[in-house]
């Protein structure tokens, strides 16, 4: 099981990023998965999380109504859609998952067991 995240940059304070995560070796039709990110000097958190099986969505509270997650199984990659980005969202976010876990609420909220490496976003003001 691998995961591969892509995407991040710089940007100003209200643009827009697109982050991907191609995974391998399981397929987007079960396990949850998801996007976390951890900033300087703070804990990681969950961001957004996909249950493959259900398409049910989990967003952080600081990430609502700006953020999308989706994915394409034909093409084994979860996206995540950063739209209005703030300098608050600057940190290195990754993709993970845990293919125990197939809900998006536990997934975000508990520590998945799978990671890809990390990809800077930073946004500036």
């Amino acid at each position: 099981v691998q995961l591969q995240a892509s995407g991040g940059g710089l940007v100003q304070a209200g643009g827009s990023l697109t982050l991907s995560c191609v995974v391998s070796g399981f397929t987007l039709n079960r396990p949850a998965v998801g996007w976390f990110r951890q900033a300087p000097g703070k804990e990681r958190e969950g961001v957004s999380c996909l249950s493959t099986w259900n398409d049910i969505t989990h967003y952080a509270d600081a990430v609502k109504g700006r953020f999308t997650i989706s994915r394409d199984t034909a093409k084994n990659t979860v996206y995540l859609q950063m739209n209005n980005l703030r300098p608050e969202d600057t940190a290195v976010y990754y993709c993970a998952t845990d293919l125990g876990h197939s809900s998006s609420y536990a997934l975000c909220n508990g520590r998945p067991s799978t990671w890809g490496a990390g990809t800077q976003v930073t946004v500036s003001s």
